[in-house]
């Protein structure tokens, strides 16, 4: 779900909806235990910019209640349904929810999409006094050196021109956007996964970027860089470990 600075939304995600559903990797079990932990109640969490429902599923295990909201109908129709899970079509600035009634607000690789100062003070009249809130978004894995050095030059060079803008959020962690939460340290959580060549191409499929460039050119933007993965990955069916470090922040509402 997008939601850039201004009257409309522009949506970078709906067209690739099933693909996103299908090849975005899953959030380590760990960081949900953590949340719940942290929360100052399991009654009701807020996953806002949902998606496909990766972080709401897995929330659902444990809250008695998830919201999980979304700007794309498109989106949530490729979500699969959860129970405990309730879908919300709204933008994240303007939330169909009341006031002071959720434990813990989550933003699973979005919070760069945000108008902040709308979205936070949504935050604070859906939060209730002392819940957590928590954000985290991941750039680049790491799977093979001749690997990852083919797609980080994909990332940085062939895909600059289109990136949209606030992209650059989620390279720098979040660390350059305005938090204003009463911050708590977080553990480090590393996201991972299985995957053959072919798991990877579609996973990079998912990129905005890759969509944009497919939109505005009339051809594949991942042609060429699968033909010079190939010989880097080894064997087509060879498996191999993909890594993502997870940038996290995490902090709780003040309220009088």
């Amino acid at each position: 779900m997008t939601t850039p600075a201004g009257g409309d939304w522009a949506d970078h995600f709906s067209g690739s909806a099933q693909g996103y559903a299908r090849f975005r990797p899953s959030y380590p079990a760990e960081l949900f235990s953590w949340l719940a932990l942290n929360a100052p109640a399991r009654d009701c969490a807020w996953d806002i910019a949902a998606g496909n429902g990766q972080a709401a599923r897995q929330l659902a295990g444990h809250f008695r209640r998830v919201l999980a909201s979304d700007a794309s109908a498109l989106q949530i129709a490729a979500a699969r349904p959860a129970d405990r899970v309730d879908w919300v079509l709204c933008r994240a600035e303007a939330a169909a929810l009341a006031g002071d009634s959720v434990d813990l607000v989550t933003v699973a690789q979005a919070l760069h999409w945000f108008v902040s100062d709308a979205f936070y003070a949504e935050v604070r009249r859906v939060a209730r006094a002392d819940a957590l809130v928590a954000v985290w978004t991941y750039a680049l894995a790491a799977i093979h050196p001749p690997v990852d050095t083919l797609v980080k030059q994909f990332h940085d060079e062939a895909m600059a021109p289109w990136w949209p803008p606030r992209r650059r959020h989620v390279v720098s962690g979040y660390r350059d956007l305005p938090f204003p939460f009463l911050e708590v340290e977080t553990p480090a959580f590393t996201m991972t996964a299985r995957w053959r060549l072919a798991d990877l191409l579609c996973y990079l499929g998912t990129w905005s970027a890759v969509a944009r460039a497919r939109a505005g050119t009339g051809a594949d933007p991942l042609a060429p860089l699968a033909a010079n993965l190939r010989p880097a990955w080894g064997e087509e069916d060879v498996v191999r470990t993909v890594t993502w470090p997870l940038a996290v922040r995490a902090g709780r509402v003040l309220k009088p």
